[in-house]
């Protein structure tokens, strides 16, 4: 009865093939890992297949966490621009870069995708704090959740930008930028944008 009771136990702590492990049906999301310990507990990769939820969390408290970052990042590439209201062109063009990125490194292209939402994530911004008739910037601390929206946000400009006035298409932008971010490449936009956000941040002390 013991080794039944073990069987069930285990069967039904293991994955259901494609439902919360299983990006786009072919890479694992289990197998990715998460250098920055500020940065993990906020990325999601929990998925059903396609990401595509229908803006179910739209309304909802934090709802965006409860969103895969595949989910976000392909969000934010229709943020302006030609690629707007595109969801499905866009859904398309990030798993044909993920694809691509597979066959050049070898690796899972999500752990490449987190390297480079690790890299891009700045940890110090500036704010402005009025006193009296004055105002001047200060340097304050980013927290988790709005580092991995900067980091989504500046990837998906960066890819969406190198493919104005050329004839890269998006995914070619997509694949540039995360292998570029993802190494810490400073002449990948995310990464060099983190860098001035920084350097602003700390003349600002």
């Amino acid at each position: 009865m013991a080794e039944e009771a073990q069987v069930e136990q285990e069967s039904s702590e293991a994955p259901i093939a494609g439902i919360g492990t299983m990006v786009f049906g072919k890479w694992d999301a289990s197998e990715v890992t998460c250098e920055d310990p500020g940065l993990a507990p906020y990325i999601n990769l929990t998925t059903i297949g396609t990401p595509h939820s229908g803006g179910r969390h739209a309304n909802a408290w934090f709802g965006k966490s409860k969103l895969s970052v595949i989910e976000r990042f392909i969000n934010n590439l229709m943020r302006t621009g030609k690629f707007s209201g595109k969801k499905q062109h866009c859904t398309k063009a990030c798993e044909s870069a993920l694809d691509t990125i597979a066959t050049r490194s070898g690796e899972n292209p999500l752990q490449k995708f987190i390297d480079a939402i690790v890299e891009a994530a700045p940890c110090e911004e500036t704010t402005r704090i009025k006193l009296g008739a004055v105002s001047q910037p200060k340097a304050v601390d980013s927290s988790p959740s709005r580092r991995l929206d900067v980091a989504l946000r500046n990837i998906a400009i960066g890819c969406t930008s190198s493919t104005a006035k050329s004839h890269r298409t998006l995914s070619d932008g997509i694949v540039i930028e995360l292998l570029k971010a993802s190494e810490g490449d400073v002449n990948s936009y995310s990464v060099g944008k983190r860098e001035e956000i920084e350097r602003i941040a700390a003349s600002a002390r």
